[in-house]
């Protein structure tokens, strides 16, 4: 028992003697003026850029490694003379096998949170295009030992790994006064294996502002064939969630109006790196949009909330997002449709195949928009619209048909309207001595049904057959409504049982001028006598 303690303590003093040998001698063993020499011509041979650092040294623990400090990559001259990577420190461990023979071959590289700038010029070239693909890399040569009788014999560079941990990424697009754009990468783990001419990856990263996480993993990049960087094919499994969307969508579409939620997604990569395509399904779990109306009685800042938002068969391609079908709800109301969407100069999104059915329209008019025209019941509704997020009433078109009803108009204004309309055809009537009909009278706020066609260009709704039906009474609408402005120029007609009365509604909505057509009034009266009797009472109701 003693015996074997005695070997076991006298082979920790051997290890330990080593060991300090190994700290003494390896900074003699590698033979630092010449490996730095070779780590920059290596490198610079490799991607095609000078590489430069301000100094090295050797680290013994936990492995042989050595490390670079301040390390710089240099840009391509055509977009600047910033760095392309900058970083505090690359370590770059060393093989054991070969360095007991008194040779340096690097395995493993690790990057420690480099800081790499993405730039974009105007006519779409991105800054890492003129990266050297590993087929146009060059081993080093291997220099023989000195004749000062050191042992600073060093070989290729060989890299089995390289790993990037908590790296940065920045983007910039020239032509957009040269600022960062509001999304950058940060955390960026990244560990990257070569096998020939294939490029293997995994890791995460986040995306912000927004804090989405982004995990990559069944990474291929092939670089076989292709004649720069970003030609080469690539293809991986993609995991996307986030909390909420908030920032994410401010970023890309502005602040108004802002859309809030958490996301979750798995999606496949393909397409080459300069050029790649997503594709796979998307789901916000119960989204909330979110606007000030001033429109609106207090509180004049509104949300409308939504079912978990669907977005299945999603796919990025060539700056355009495509959702193949999106599906939502509001209240006990489905939505579906094929939504497009692109990003350039702000969110523009298309409403493809739209179909509502059985929507509670009073949750979107009267609760969210305040729609002074505002009407309550289930809303059935089939076409397409489009519209940009940053201004949807102003840039909204599409055109299809609706049903809505049965319901009860409840807009202020569509009151109002509604109102004037009755009183100014019971007192045409009594200028000319006419019955009133009951039907003008009662409630007709209380309708069966609203149905018709629509076309929207830029905001302005345009009908020429909207129906409105209730009990004893309907009303034709044809003209136009300007969604954002409030303008109208339209002709109505009221129908009922004796006869029709028609008449012209313009200006503004929150002050109409109606005008009654007196070819639709019957009885023997003068022209005049209608023209006069309708002035007056316009005068009367402040028209």
């Amino acid at each position: 028992m003693k015996r074997a303690l005695k070997w076991l303590v006298g082979l920790g003093a051997v290890v330990v003697l080593l060991l300090v040998v190994a700290a003494i001698a390896l900074p003699r063993l590698v033979d630092t003026p010449r490996v730095q020499a070779m780590i920059a011509g290596s490198a610079s041979q490799a991607i095609g850029r000078p590489v430069k650092f301000e100094s090295l040294s050797v680290a013994l623990f936990p492995l042989p490694a050595v490390e670079l400090h301040k390390l710089e990559v240099a840009e391509d001259p055509q977009f600047g003379t910033t760095p392309f990577i900058t970083l505090e420190t690359g370590r770059l461990h060393l093989k054991l096998r070969p360095l007991l023979g008194g040779r340096v071959e690097f395995g493993d590289i690790t990057l420690e949170r480099p800081r790499i700038a993405l730039i974009q010029s105007a006519d779409g070239r991105l800054n890492v295009a003129s990266l050297a693909p590993p087929s146009e890399s060059r081993n080093a040569s291997r220099p023989g030992r000195g004749s000062g009788g050191g042992t600073g014999g060093v070989a290729a560079a060989v890299v089995s790994r390289l790993k990037i941990d908590r790296g940065i990424i920045t983007y910039v697009v020239r032509g957009k006064g040269e600022a960062p754009t509001p999304y950058r990468v940060e955390d960026l783990d990244l560990a990257l294996t070569g096998q020939g001419m294939q490029l293997n990856f995994k890791g995460a990263l986040r995306v912000n502002p927004g804090d989405l996480a982004v995990k990559l993993a069944d990474a291929v990049a092939a670089f076989n064939g292709a004649k720069a960087v970003l030609d080469a094919p690539v293809r991986a499994r993609v995991s996307i969630e986030g909390k909420n969307v908030e920032q994410l969508v401010t970023a890309a579409a502005g602040p108004t109006p802002a859309i809030a939620g958490p996301i979750k997604g798995d999606l496949a990569l393909g397409g080459t790196l300069g050029t790649p395509r997503v594709s796979g399904n998307v789901e916000l779990a119960n989204p909330r949009v979110t606007r000030t109306n001033a429109a609106c009685p207090e509180p004049t800042r509104r949300t409308l909330s939504l079912g978990p938002l669907k977005l299945a068969g999603a796919s990025w391609d060539g700056g355009r997002f495509q959702s193949r079908p999106t599906t939502t709800s509001i209240g006990s109301g489905t939505i579906s449709t094929n939504l497009t969407a692109t990003l350039d100069r702000g969110l523009h999104v298309q409403l493809g195949d739209l179909a509502i059915r059985a929507l509670p329209v009073e949750k979107v008019l009267v609760d969210f928009v305040c729609q002074g025209y505002a009407v309550a019941g289930p809303l059935d509704l089939t076409g397409a619209l489009s519209a940009s997020a940053t201004d949807p009433l102003n840039t909204l078109g599409g055109s299809g048909e609706l049903r809505l009803g049965p319901g009860k108009v409840v807009g202020p204004q569509a009151l109002a309207l509604i109102g004037t309309l009755t009183q100014l055809a019971g007192a045409v009537s009594s200028v000319l001595a006419a019955d009133v009909p009951t039907a003008l009278t009662s409630s007709p706020t209380d309708f069966d049904s609203i149905t018709g066609t629509y076309h929207i260009t830029n905001g302005v709704v345009t009908t020429r057959d909207l129906l409105y039906s209730s009990p004893g009474i309907k009303v034709g609408v044809a003209g136009d409504y300007g969604l954002a402005t409030g303008r109208m120029n339209l002709d109505v007609r009221v129908h009922h049982g004796r006869g029709e009365l028609r008449a012209k509604v313009s200006g503004n909505a929150a002050s109409p001028s109606i005008r009654v057509d007196p070819s639709s009034v019957s009885g023997e009266v003068s022209r005049e006598k209608i023209e006069g009797g309708i002035q007056d009472l316009l005068k009367r109701f402040g028209r």
